[in-house]
């Protein structure tokens, strides 16, 4: 049988990326990946304010696609145009709020925390993601010879938003919280910064933690996977959702690194909320504790719905 072709459409930020690719590969797409670029005047318009043109975007959309999968602000206007041009012939799915009528839309998937409704609204228990539990396994040994103790503790770091600004002062709070808990009783560290983390960071945590931790100073997608496989435990900053997500998928025990806001964060609040109260993070504090959850699957269970509406759906 022929794979339905999809189209994925986002601003390029791992956690778009790690969300669209995530779904188009467990709907079992052959998909290819739009970073959609707005023209100059667009991309300080929302939404709702912006007409459903082409001369918004600058991408030149023309290959054949079944199923555009969208996701961040930018997407928003690209996504609905294809679906008014091209109507039944194909469907569109946004993940995310998309901040205009859902009815733009045929599915949405928008997280728990974000109380978003609507009777084509699929919410989910935190973010979507890319990560297989097969590609953990294919890239455990890939960090194997620079461990060198049986305990480990992975630290994931993201960076600055508009949440949050990564002060010196808090990061030197974190890292001494990783020395105390976990260095200073057995584990090794693995530091794994992400596409957001300034380099300043990296080097500060080189000087910071002695020669026998492992500090990755690159984006390195290989590391990363072999640090959840090997991870007894996983500290992930709190400025990052989709990695808190993608290491629930694990089942082990997640510290989230709180910093203070620079401003109201309701919705990653609410988040923390609904993670601790399915057993998944704690707060970083002062102890180390083992705790077990059942592992996080959201990505497999919403293409298995989809997957039985797709059985109804006809692409002609």
């Amino acid at each position: 049988m022929t794979k339905l072709k999809g189209l994925l459409l986002t601003e390029g930020m791992h956690g778009m990326i790690s969300q669209v690719e995530g779904l188009a590969k467990a709907l079992d797409l052959d998909f290819t990946h739009e970073k959609i670029e707005l023209s100059s005047f667009w991309k300080l318009i929302p939404p709702s304010l912006t007409p459903v043109k082409d001369f918004v975007f600058k991408n030149k959309i023309d290959q054949n696609f079944n199923i555009v999968i969208s996701c961040g602000r930018k997407s928003v206007i690209p996504s609905i145009f294809l679906k008014k041009k091209f109507g039944n012939k194909i469907m569109n799915i946004h993940i995310q709020d998309p901040k205009v009528s859902l009815s733009n839309f045929d599915y949405i998937i928008a997280p728990e925390h974000d109380g978003l409704i609507g009777r084509n609204v699929i919410t989910s228990k935190g973010a979507i993601h890319y990560l297989r539990h097969k590609e953990l396994d294919e890239n455990e040994h890939y960090l194997k010879d620079r461990i060198k103790k049986d305990k480990l503790v992975t630290l994931i770091v993201g960076g600055p938003n508009k949440y949050y600004n990564y002060d010196k002062l808090e990061i030197a709070n974190i890292f001494a919280k990783i020395e105390k808990n976990f260095i200073q009783n057995g584990y090794q560290l693995i530091l794994i910064p992400s596409m957001r983390t300034p380099k300043n960071i990296v080097e500060i945590a080189k000087n910071y933690f002695d020669k026998n931790q492992v500090i990755v100073d690159t984006v390195d997608k290989k590391a990363y996977l072999s640090s959840l496989k090997l991870a007894d435990h996983i500290v992930v900053t709190c400025d990052s959702t989709s990695m808190i997500s993608e290491s629930a998928m694990t089942g082990k025990p997640i510290y989230v690194a709180q910093m203070k806001p620079i401003k109201s964060n309701y919705r990653f609040k609410k988040f923390f909320e609904l993670f601790k109260s399915m057993k998944i993070i704690k707060d970083l504090n002062n102890t180390v504790e083992d705790w077990s959850y059942d592992k996080l699957s959201e990505t497999d269970r919403i293409s298995s719905y989809i997957k039985e509406q797709l059985t109804n759906y006809d692409f002609s």
